[in-house]
């Protein structure tokens, strides 16, 4: 696995100050995507584990609520053996940190149905996932006004409960006590 970029300070791709990681290689080629060099999988560096420890080590801070990963797309078969380390890594380390992925595939009929990928190695990056915005980006649904996403078709999916509760259920209550005003479902 490749990856773009690691950026140490984001306050874009998730709620609060986060470290996030840009993977290499995607599929999808979303219209008017805002990371279309990161199709490539040979585009970035070489994913190791002092990448991983890089990105640990910026985490432990007080100031950083989580990390966030996106892409590229981090679902596609190559990058799930990576993501899964790293996402192992960061819960056993810092559990109280959140994580929040973003990818193309659909949560309920793509990655749970076991169509990306090991069926297996699917369910146990998505069990270390506490959020994921899912869905292709769709230029024609496009919006600055959305919360964490780029386009209405995408959905902000609490993994845990919907894991728990065998439905999509989308991420609530969090954003009137840490946002203010905002509704991400608009």
């Amino acid at each position: 696995m490749n990856y773009a970029v690691i950026k140490k300070f984001d306050i874009a791709n998730g709620p609060g100050v986060r470290v996030s990681l840009f993977v290499s290689g995607c599929r999808h080629k979303c219209k008017n995507c805002f990371n279309s060099e990161a199709w490539d999988f040979d585009y970035g560096k070489p994913f190791t584990k002092e990448t991983i420890a890089e990105i640990i080590e910026a985490l432990d801070k007080d100031y950083i609520e989580g990390f966030s990963l996106l892409g590229g797309e981090p679902f596609e078969p190559e990058n799930q053996a990576g993501i899964y380390e790293l996402l192992k890594e960061i819960k056993e380390k810092l559990p109280n940190k959140t994580v929040w992925c973003y990818t193309g595939f659909n949560f309920d009929t793509q990655l749970l149905a076991g169509l990306v990928g090991d069926k297996n190695l699917t369910l146990e990056c998505l069990k270390l996932i506490d959020v994921l915005v899912d869905g292709k980006f769709v230029e024609e649904l496009k919006s600055p006004s959305l919360l964490f996403r780029g386009s209405s078709n995408q959905r902000i999916i609490d993994v845990k409960k919907s894991l728990t509760e065998n439905e999509v259920v989308w991420l609530s209550g969090v954003w009137e006590r840490k946002m203010g005003s905002g509704n991400i479902y608009e």
